[in-house]
């Protein structure tokens, strides 16, 4: 599978917060640890929701979190 044409900083911000868990995140914003490990490693897209729910979480703007490199 083809990497994404965008970046994010989510497992830096997760260790910044604590080192908060896949799992944590993934409960925080309703979906699975498995999912959050994916668009981690750009080989998911989030839905628009759940990319503002995670910069939500961090208390960042959508543009400090996810980054076009397209």
């Amino acid at each position: 599978m083809a990497r994404l044409p965008f970046t994010n900083d989510i497992r830096t911000l997760r260790f910044l917060a604590g080192e908060m868990t896949q799992a944590e995140l993934g409960e925080k914003i309703g979906v699975t640890r498995q999912t959050i490990a994916a668009i981690e490693q750009g080989k998911y897209s989030p839905t628009l929701e759940a990319a503002f729910r995670i910069a939500q979480v961090f208390g960042k703007p959508l543009d400090e979190v996810f980054r076009w490199e397209g």
